[in-house]
């Protein structure tokens, strides 16, 4: 008895067959379109598990691979942690000796991002008006720079703006170091060319060459105070580029050489700039 129902389905699939043969060739493969679109989306999800299941085993990590990773972090986690040690011991001892023969305190700094909103034509190399004023802490005497370098500094500042004086301009001077060989002089506007600056009282005797680097030094070159300063009032603070050495020429009858140097920033493209404020 448990045969029968067996025979019965294998009896009725023998009818299907025979009718699905003795049907016209064109219903026959209708019919087979139909049951290989009824199959297919079961073999596409299928293929699509199968890929699912493919991908996640590349995603899982080992976990010894995770250990040795974790491991490491925490290495690397200790060493900065001993470095950050004994910078703040160096930081203390410095601030020790600074008490100890009364240097002053370099002042630390933070930049102000501003945005060039109007130049004058008249005055294109020499001039700008910046978005930022005496409400974001800018102050006279600011500099501002670029991430390539120094541009100029704050002439006059309201509530929320400020008119900058490029080094374009005669009256934007800075002392300078050229930073290979420590020699100082003072980088003044160079009126045949916007993109060079001209440093300048360099000694005879200096190895400054082509090619080397200049950069703003500390000191104060205001009356009476040309003496190395830390703060920001009146003076650019140390390390600032200015630009690369061009050439080298003998100046007041063979007193002192004067430097030619091109500016790193490009003043026709001034974007992104910040003010230096304390």
């Amino acid at each position: 008895m448990l045969k029968k129902p067996h025979f019965i389905a294998a009896g009725a699939v023998s009818v299907l067959v025979l009718l699905l043969l003795s049907l016209p060739t064109g219903f026959t493969n209708q019919v087979k379109r139909t049951i290989s679109g009824l199959l297919l989306p079961i073999f596409g999800l299928s293929n699509a598990a199968d890929k699912a299941a493919a991908k996640t085993g590349e995603l899982i990590v080992p976990r010894s691979v995770l250990t040795e990773e974790n491991r490491k972090l925490k290495e690397e986690i200790q060493q900065l942690k001993f470095q950050l040690g004994q910078t703040e011991t160096v930081r203390s001892e410095n601030d020790k000796l600074r008490d100890m023969v009364g240097f002053p305190q370099r002042v630390p700094w933070k930049l102000k991002p501003a945005r060039i909103i109007a130049r004058d034509p008249a005055n294109w190399w020499r001039t700008a008006e910046i978005n930022v004023g005496k409400k974001d802490g800018v102050f006279v005497n600011a500099p501002v720079i670029t991430t390539q370098g120094l541009i100029g500094k704050v002439v006059s500042s309201n509530s929320g703006r400020s008119q900058i004086l490029l080094l374009g301009d005669a009256n934007c001077q800075a002392a300078a170091i050229v930073q290979d060989t420590g020699e100082h002089g003072i980088v003044k506007a160079y009126d045949a060319d916007p993109s060079i600056v001209t440093l300048t009282y360099l000694s005879k005797g200096n190895n400054a060459q082509e090619g080397q680097t200049v950069v703003t030094s500390d000191y104060d070159l205001r009356p009476g105070h040309a003496v190395a300063s830390s703060g920001l009032g009146g003076v650019f603070p140390a390390g600032i580029p200015i630009g690369k050495i061009v050439d080298i020429r003998n100046v007041g009858y063979g007193l002192y050489l004067e430097a030619r140097v091109r500016l790193t920033v490009n003043f026709s493209k001034l974007d992104k700039i910040y003010v230096v404020v304390p």
